[in-house]
């Protein structure tokens, strides 16, 4: 069970890169060949760029032309493997006239190769964004706001605007998201569903009525069906952490200038209720898959929309494709997670797309610039349009086998999940509190971050009691957060 979790956590840490996600990293992404920077079409995948799309939300801002900033990453921006560039590296490029030069490192060595670059006075300019920077890599001189470089009241960010003050940091904004990322969804079967006289998650959600306790009654009824000797589950994956966050809650509270423990939330306490409830049901299936089983027996699936492609994969193999090579519908579909039945609106656990301005970087301007050829990427609908007909051709490996495919109704469904303007997206800052609150340790429920144990501790079956949990960690959160209010 233990080497189970520590998997999970490993993958929840994860950025996606996938094109149907339409957010994240481009560390995956491409670049063709380039041609010349005053042609105003650039290819992207076989996509025209038209740079004349951005002149109005570009006009006034500062010239960075000739200039180059330092990327320290376990990934490069820049086109690798014969790959096309990301349109917001062609936006970079043959708009703004700057670019980006690469830093490797490992996952393992790249906060250690942070802190000597800074220390020895090396160029680093910008950095991945990870859920560590505030306050803890803030309190740690590793990086310098972005106000001073980012309009924040232009209206590209006006969708974004509570996201980006929900990480207002002593006054400073830190971390500027650009987009949601990985979102953790439940994917379940609609024929499933159907034979178990169950109503369709979807449309529960569309009216509203997508909530615990629906959630609950349809696992219960879904396990009570079993035939005599058939094992059924109600839910397998990852969720200890959606299912909190759903309540829009956070253990640790921030007034723009003091956090506070609120472990002892109501809301927080109702969620860990559930957790209890589906252990002591045995409606949790612990077990690994990555994907929706397909053998009946287990109901939902919760995990970030990285699986969604292979769950499809192995639950319909063989996909209608229509005339133009998609997939439009098929039996599986997604939801969020379910909201408490009292709240007015739902609440998401996810990532957040963003790059940290390294200290005493004097790129500002333009590593601003960058954040900005991002979001550019994520709201100008021809860029949208075309990003969402690349991820929705299914993908084969080389013997012509389908490898993954996701689908216009599931790509749709995603991207209304990720604007926030439609669901609140969740961050703690307990999970940027040094791995003492968030961290894998030895990964003993002794040595695990308090963050991780109070998501997952109930279902690793290492403790069975919320208010036993609670009390065992609520003075070292306490502890924690003392050390930042100083």
């Amino acid at each position: 069970m233990k080497k189970l979790t520590r998997i999970l956590a490993a993958l929840m840490a994860l950025t996606t890169v996938g094109a149907f996600a339409g957010c994240g990293d481009s560390g995956s992404e491409g670049s063709s060949s380039s041609s010349s920077a005053d042609s105003l079409y650039k290819e992207e995948d076989d996509v025209a760029v038209d740079l004349s799309q951005v002149e109005e939300m570009v006009a006034g801002d500062p010239d960075i032309k000739g200039q180059t900033i330092y990327w320290l990453a376990d990934y490069d921006l820049n086109p690798t493997n014969n790959q096309d560039r990301s349109v917001a590296l062609t936006l970079f490029e043959d708009y703004y006239g700057a670019k980006v030069e690469y830093i490797s490192c490992t996952s393992d060595t790249k906060f250690d190769t942070l802190a000597n670059r800074i220390l020895g006075g090396d160029p680093v300019d910008m950095f991945p964004y990870e859920w560590d920077a505030v306050p803890n890599g803030v309190t740690k001189d590793q990086y310098q706001p972005l106000d001073d470089y980012l309009d924040l009241d232009d209206e590209i960010w006006a969708d974004m605007s509570d996201v980006i003050e929900m990480f207002e940091y002593n006054g400073g904004h830190y971390v500027v998201p650009y987009c949601l990322s990985d979102p953790l969804l439940i994917t379940y079967s609609r024929s499933m569903c159907e034979e178990n006289g169950l109503d369709d998650p979807y449309e529960l959600y569309e009216d509203g009525d997508w909530n615990w306790d629906t959630f609950m009654e349809m696992m219960e009824t879904f396990v009570t069906n079993a035939s005599d000797g058939e094992t059924r589950y109600g839910i397998n994956g990852w969720f200890g952490q959606a299912i909190v966050q759903s309540t829009g809650e956070t253990f640790v509270n921030y007034d723009g200038e003091t956090f506070t423990n609120n472990i002892n939330s109501p809301a927080i306490e109702e969620a860990e209720g559930i957790m209890e409830q589906i252990m002591s049901l045995n409606m949790y299936d612990p077990t690994w898959y990555g994907y929706l089983v397909d053998d009946g027996s287990t109901l939902f699936f919760g995990m970030a929309d990285w699986a969604l492609g292979t769950s499809n994969v192995q639950n319909v193999p063989d996909p209608e494709i229509n005339d133009e090579g998609f997939v439009e519908e098929n039996d599986l579909m997604i939801v969020p997670f379910p909201k408490d039945p009292d709240a007015d609106e739902y609440y998401l656990n996810c990532n957040f797309g963003a790059r940290m301005l390294v200290k005493n970087s004097d790129k500002g301007d333009a590593v601003a610039a960058y954040i900005k050829c991002e979001r550019m990427a994520m709201i100008i609908d021809e860029y949208q349009d075309a990003a969402k007909e690349k991820a929705i051709i299914p993908e084969y490996n080389a013997q012509g086998k389908l490898k993954t495919y996701v689908t216009e109704e599931q790509y749709d469904a995603l991207q209304e999940y990720k604007d926030p303007t439609n669901i609140t997206p969740v961050f703690d800052f307990g999970y940027g509190m040094g791995s003492r609150m968030y961290g894998d340790g030895e990964y003993t429920y002794e040595t695990r971050g308090v963050m991780n144990n109070l998501t997952s501790a109930l279902l690793n079956g290492e403790k069975d009691s919320w208010a036993v949990l609670r009390d065992e960690w609520s003075a070292v959160i306490d502890e924690v957060i003392s050390g930042y209010n100083n």
